[in-house]
């Protein structure tokens, strides 16, 4: 979907600052966050894409003040009243009043700790033969839809060039939704100079689209 998310290219929120200290959380209660939310039973249906349309529909003037790992709770918040697993009341209260019993326990410090360290998610899947090969030129779409998609708007209508083609993944749109499907993904080459016209970019921005998102060029 389209949303204030997709800043991307976007002018007037200032240059990305690469000079910022590298740390993995600004505070403690962060971190307590992050640890609370790696440490949930998820419910049946809920995927990383899902999450990610959930944090989307934030309010816009919400998403661009509210703290990153905040914005993770009140995704995971509305995710949980979404599929039932608390109610508003029990989030404002902080207490649960009847936990559904389909979800089990959550696990304990120990067992996060170590499924975390072993953890090895692969979204790779057996498909068919991919649509394009290496150094073919390829359009992207110049619309998107109302769901989740992983098509930047600042590249939808451009011309590139594949550079790779990394096997067949599952596809986010359709994930978001609960379905899974997969599909061919590409590393797609595009001239920056053809991005933003005038900038005096002489390098390429590379991105990895879903085939769905490409058309011959």
């Amino acid at each position: 979907m389209d949303g204030i998310h997709d800043l991307g290219g976007r002018q007037g929120f200032g240059k990305v600052d690469v000079e910022e200290p590298e740390e993995a959380f600004h505070s403690d209660w962060e971190a307590r966050a992050y640890g609370i939310v790696r440490a949930m039973t998820k419910a049946p249906g809920w995927t990383i894409d899902k999450f990610r349309f959930t944090r989307e529909q934030i309010d816009p003037a919400v998403y661009l003040t509210r703290p990153y790992y905040d914005q993770w709770l009140q995704s995971y918040a509305a995710l949980m009243v979404g599929s039932d697993v608390a109610s508003v009341e029990e989030i404002a209260s902080g207490h649960s009043i009847s936990g559904p019993a389909r979800l089990g326990s959550p696990p304990g410090p120990a067992s996060v700790s170590a499924e975390r360290k072993q953890a090895l998610v692969m979204f790779e899947r057996p498909g068919g033969a991919p649509a394009f090969s290496v150094k073919d030129k390829v359009r992207t779409k110049s619309h998107a839809h109302g769901g989740h998609t992983r098509l930047p708007s600042y590249i939808r209508g451009h011309i590139g060039e594949i550079a790779h083609v990394r096997g067949t993944f599952i596809f986010p749109d359709d994930s978001a939704t609960g379905l899974e499907r997969a599909e061919p993904l590409y590393t797609v080459a595009f001239k920056a100079s053809d991005i933003w016209p005038g900038e005096g970019h002489a390098h390429l921005v590379l991105l990895d689209l879903w085939e769905s998102y490409l058309d011959p060029a």
